[in-house]
């Protein structure tokens, strides 16, 4: 018999969904993962069936479960089942595609959460869609705008809820800056900055890196952040109209890296308002070079509209502290709080990392019960990304990208009196 609670598959063992990179605990700000802690504590809560998780190397998985076991359920007094079911199997040391023998394991209405090489997005989310499962899959949802379309029409036709993972949209601050927004009128400027620290360059050793072939870039990986948040702030009132994508290089590639890839990516867009026809431009720029500081990643954004202008750092919250391990930092646990409550239970379901998961679980149990229909969803809740309403941000991307390199600009292209991009071209 069908159960009525969703199992969850995790695709992906990496630094955001285990904490766990390179035998060891990551000494970035994520060093007890944020998924599978996620999915611990929904399952605690009967929200949660099975809990799977997929990977390609089989041979880290005694090392995950004994990091589990040290940093969460020594930690959290109500995270003492940390059970998960593993594909491939302990001493299998290669297999990219044991994912699917984890699929054909759970039933359709089941959930996937994809954390994996951005290059592997479209393959893991495709297999999943079409056995009737619903997926969230982190950010870029795709890298190009005709493997976001072939989502769409896949969910459609599967009625399987595709979500984009964009926590930001969970940030109370951020949020809050968005109705703001609304009043401000039409739009007029954008520009956001994201960074991490180039030590983090090596969490990316095991990607495909070259001119035509490389897993992702810097562009890809964070600048979706707050291109998404942008569309999310002008849904319906504007659109991107033209794309120029530029470079810095020189660390990236140099050693004790020598990755083929960019240091620093800046895209600049031109964007018009539909109501006025008037322009706006934004500027996005991101980088994975930046020197250790007090925090893992600079975040800021400042936007201007006709009638008012708002700025966000994100990174610096007035929260700072100072210990002989780790010196002067700067805290955010509005995103994810590690620490225990005062009855040394996991504390952190309110943080904006915590709250994109449990919204999702909660939507794509609504398609499995069957009181609603993806479609419905997506209509019903602005604030999920879904993959029906994001696929501006992966042509701004992916227009971005093949500025870089081909050299000059690209369009976006609209379907005649919409909003939804059909294809991106060279700018003539």
């Amino acid at each position: 018999m069908a159960s009525s609670l969703p199992s969850v598959l995790m695709v992906g063992t990496g630094e955001y969904t285990t904490g766990f990179v390179d035998g060891k605990s990551t000494t970035s700000d994520k060093r007890l993962g944020v998924v599978a802690l996620s999915m611990f504590y929904l399952r605690s809560k009967g929200k949660i069936n099975r809990l799977l998780m997929a990977g390609s190397n089989g041979t880290k998985f005694p090392g995950i479960r004994q990091h589990f076991a040290e940093g969460i359920q020594k930690t959290y007094k109500d995270l003492q089942n940390i059970d998960v079911e593993t594909f491939p199997a302990d001493d299998v040391p290669r297999d990219p595609k044991a994912f699917l023998l984890a699929m054909d394991s759970l039933e359709k209405g089941d959930l996937v959460i994809i954390f994996t090489p951005d290059d592997t997005h479209y393959e893991i989310a495709k297999a999943a869609v079409t056995r009737g499962l619903h997926v969230l899959v982190t950010k870029p949802a795709v890298k190009t705008l005709q493997e976001h379309l072939e989502l769409i029409r896949l969910s459609r036709e599967h009625n399987s809820l595709v979500c984009i993972e964009l926590h930001k949209r969970w940030d109370p601050i951020y949020q809050d800056a968005r109705s703001q927004i609304m009043g401000l009128g039409d739009f007029s400027h954008y520009n956001s900055y994201m960074s991490q620290p180039k030590k983090q360059l090596e969490t990316f050793r095991g990607w495909q890196w070259g001119k035509g072939k490389s897993s992702s870039d810097i562009s890809y990986y964070l600048n979706s952040h707050h291109i998404d948040f942008h569309c999310w702030l002008v849904q319906g009132k504007a659109r991107p109209v033209s794309v120029v994508g530029m470079a810095a290089t020189g660390v990236a590639s140099g050693e004790p890296f020598k990755y083929d890839t960019e240091d620093t990516i800046t895209l600049m867009v031109q964007w018009q308002n539909i109501s006025t026809g008037s322009l706006g431009t934004a500027l996005y720029t991101s980088s994975w070079i930046a020197p250790t500081s007090d925090v893992h990643s600079q975040q800021r954004f400042f936007y201007m509209g006709h009638k008012g202008e708002v700025t966000i750092d994100q990174a610096h919250r007035g929260y700072n502290m100072a210990t002989d391990t780790d010196g002067y930092k700067s805290t955010n646990p509005l995103f994810m709080k590690y620490t225990p409550d005062a009855r040394g239970n996991f504390g952190g379901q309110h943080g904006y990392g915590f709250q994109s998961f449990e919204a999702f679980v909660e939507a794509a149990t609504r398609v499995k019960r069957g009181e609603a229909t993806a479609v419905q969803v997506e209509q019903d809740d602005v604030q999920l990304g879904t993959i029906g309403t994001t696929a501006m941000s992966t042509a701004i991307m992916e227009a971005g990208r093949r500025s870089i390199d081909e050299g000059k600009p690209y369009t976006i292209v609209f379907a005649e009196g919409s909003l939804d991009p059909v294809d991106i071209k060279p700018t003539h």
